[in-house]
């Protein structure tokens, strides 16, 4: 039997170097990295047979330009971090069946390499699903296609295909583990699947999944609130609980009483929150959290902040909340009130982790590397505009509604066109509106419909000769959490009426907004759904914000990269924008806003923005 680890023994003989004893830099770009294993001894871990205290944090690479990667890490190790966990992000990877990207942005090998060179392990979750106020917590929306397979079941064609995404994620995944010479100590088998189910049958499917891939790590784990430990975990795995400010002696005290011989680990530590829109900017307190990180570090417990640096849900890549009747989309913005703030920056909050961490490891972290520069560059105005309406593609015509899955669209708009009679009119109802729409009878607004409100119908005129009825529709961010993902398609997703009556038909315009090349802008004023193009003149590249405070509801995009979503009524109102992303001199902005005018201002600034919301400014 191993000797039990008692915390005055841990810190006597650990600090003294075993805690740090990571792979170095020059190390880890030899040719023959040495492996090394990482095991279990009752309540602790073992790194080569020593003991070892994980103190993580969490950080997600799509969320983090790829410039700014090796950065990040050594802010980590700043702070005292020895180890970065992430989640892998399916959708990112399989935008259509078959088709895989690893390049880029999406390159998690990378990723995980250059945690290693910056003397980091690595924790990663591979999921399938992965929450993380992330559209539709991961999964690739082409599997709601199907509308008889099931997400996150034991249904076969599900099944299939998260074993096709995991062979492939293990061909990037093998090479990196421990003891092949990479960084990864340990391997999350699906994620807090207790707040979502019981099915133990599905878990093992899951953790074999895993295994085949070639992604088993030395060490499998579950993840779960504490009180959901008994319905998400494996038995012969190690579980791991997640928790937030305020809850970490209770936790660990349900942690003990479920697994006496377990480890002690938080393999979420909320050192913040995440934003919705229409809502207040989360603010945690920090001063708080560090007491608490420093109770559970000096009890000699393992820890994974969620987060460290959160970053930026880059595109259309938010998330959204629901238990089947609220609906509550999330910022771009991903600062989490994190310790590295959206940019990077250290907040006040890291200062006191650090401190924290170096109290009770006896551990003083290196120097933090030198600040990202950040400015305001001048935006000209916008002289070139394109109506959407000038701008659609060629429709499908169809006697029924077609969702954005139907259409083989992930993101963006689609626009819904069908006829209007002499004397049509009454109530429109929109069942199943996903998620935000404008209502035009010939490309005049008439009315705005949002899930996020609950509103689904309104009253049209009665129509004194023939007309044009349009719904456009917005893809706000698909549900990342409960079962609701099961269903989580996108445009109008029920039925149509108009005074009680169905259309009999439709044409039906997919506007994925990825290939905006093809817009025809002209020198002229243009209102309502337009494209406004404008440049930034950056006479050296920083990282700057886009202020769009003055805008009203869109999307924004610099040199043809989608940055966000922007939306008046808070509580964001600046758009990050990294300097690796821009060119030394002319930059091209295009944003589309959904309610636009000529006096339509976009602004560069060096102040990050969050502020009240509409509701909270009236």
């Amino acid at each position: 039997m191993p000797v039990r680890i008692t915390p005055a023994l841990l810190r006597s003989a650990l600090y003294v170097g075993i805690l740090f004893a990571l792979p170095t830099a020059a190390r880890s770009q030899t040719a023959m990295t040495p492996a090394h294993t990482f095991t279990l001894s009752g309540d602790r871990f073992l790194f080569d047979g020593k003991p070892y205290q994980v103190i993580s944090g969490e950080m997600h690479y799509p969320r983090v330009p790829r410039a700014y990667w090796r950065d990040r890490f050594r802010k980590a190790r700043a702070m005292g971090l020895n180890t970065i966990t992430t989640y892998v992000f399916w959708n990112a990877h399989e935008p259509r069946p078959g088709v895989y990207d690893f390049s880029g942005q999406n390159d998690i090998a990378a990723y995980i390499r250059e945690a290693q060179q910056e003397g980091l392990n690595v924790i990663l979750r591979p999921g399938p699903y992965v929450c993380a106020e992330w559209e539709l917590g991961g999964y690739p929306s082409w599997l709601l296609k199907d509308r008889s397979l099931v997400l996150r079941s034991d249904d076969p064609k599900y099944i299939a295909a998260m074993q096709g995404w995991f062979t492939r994620l293990g061909k990037e995944i093998a090479p990196l583990l421990l003891r092949n010479g990479g960084p990864i100590l340990a391997v999350q088998v699906e994620n807090e699947y207790g707040s979502f189910g019981d099915n133990h049958a599905y878990m093992e499917t899951v953790k074999t999944a895993i295994q085949q891939s070639g992604m088993a790590a030395d060490v499998l784990y579950t993840a779960d609130g504490a009180d959901e430990v008994p319905k998400g975990s494996l038995p012969e795995l190690p579980a791991v609980i997640n928790f937030g400010t305020g809850d970490a002696q209770r936790s660990f005290a349900k942690l003990a009483s479920l697994r006496p011989d377990g480890p002690r680990m938080s393999g979420e530590y909320w050192a913040g929150w995440f934003d919705h829109w229409g809502e207040k900017h989360h603010e945690t307190d920090g001063a708080r959290e560090a007491a608490e990180l420093e109770w559970m570090l000096r009890k000699g417990y393992s820890v994974s902040m969620y987060m460290f640096h959160g970053g930026t849900s880059f595109g259309w890549m938010n998330g959204a909340n629901s238990n089947g009747k609220n609906y509550e989309p999330d910022t771009t913005s991903y600062d989490y009130d994190a310790p590295l703030d959206e940019q990077g920056t250290p907040r006040q909050k890291f200062y006191a982790f650090r401190d924290a961490i170096a109290r009770a490891t006896g551990h003083q972290a290196p120097a933090l590397p030198a600040a990202t520069p950040l400015r305001a560059f001048p935006v000209g105005p916008h002289l070139e505009s394109a109506s959407l309406w000038r701008n659609l593609s060629k429709p499908v015509d169809s006697k029924t509604l077609l969702t954005m899955e139907d259409l083989d669209q992930s993101y963006g708009y689609v626009l819904y066109r069908t006829g209007l009679d002499e004397g049509d009119g009454g109530e429109l109802v929109l069942n199943g509106l996903h998620d935000y729409a404008q209502v035009y009878i010939d490309q005049k607004l008439v009315g705005t419909l949002d899930r996020r409100l609950g509103t689904s119908h309104l009253t049209l005129p009665v129509m004194k000769r023939a007309a044009t009825l349009d719904i456009l529709v917005e893809n706000s961010g698909r549900v990342n959490f409960t079962s609701v993902i099961r269903g989580e398609r996108k445009g109008l997703t029920g039925k149509v009426t108009i005074g009680g009556k169905e259309p009999e038909s439709w044409k039906i315009y997919s506007l994925p907004l990825t290939d905006l090349s093809k817009l025809r802008f002209l020198r002229e004023p243009c209102q309502g759904p337009c494209f406004y193009r404008t440049q930034l003149d950056a006479p050296v590249v920083a990282d700057t914000y886009l202020d769009t405070s003055d805008l009203h509801k869109g999307d924004v995009w610099i040199n043809q990269v989608a940055l966000g979503r922007f939306w008046s009524i808070g509580p964001q109102y600046t758009l990050f924008v990294p300097g690796p992303w821009l060119n030394k001199g002319r930059n091209e902005i295009v944003f589309f806003d959904l309610m636009g005018t000529s006096a339509d201002v976009l602004k560069s600034t060096a102040t990050r923005t969050f502020g009240a919301t509409i509701a909270q400014r009236d």
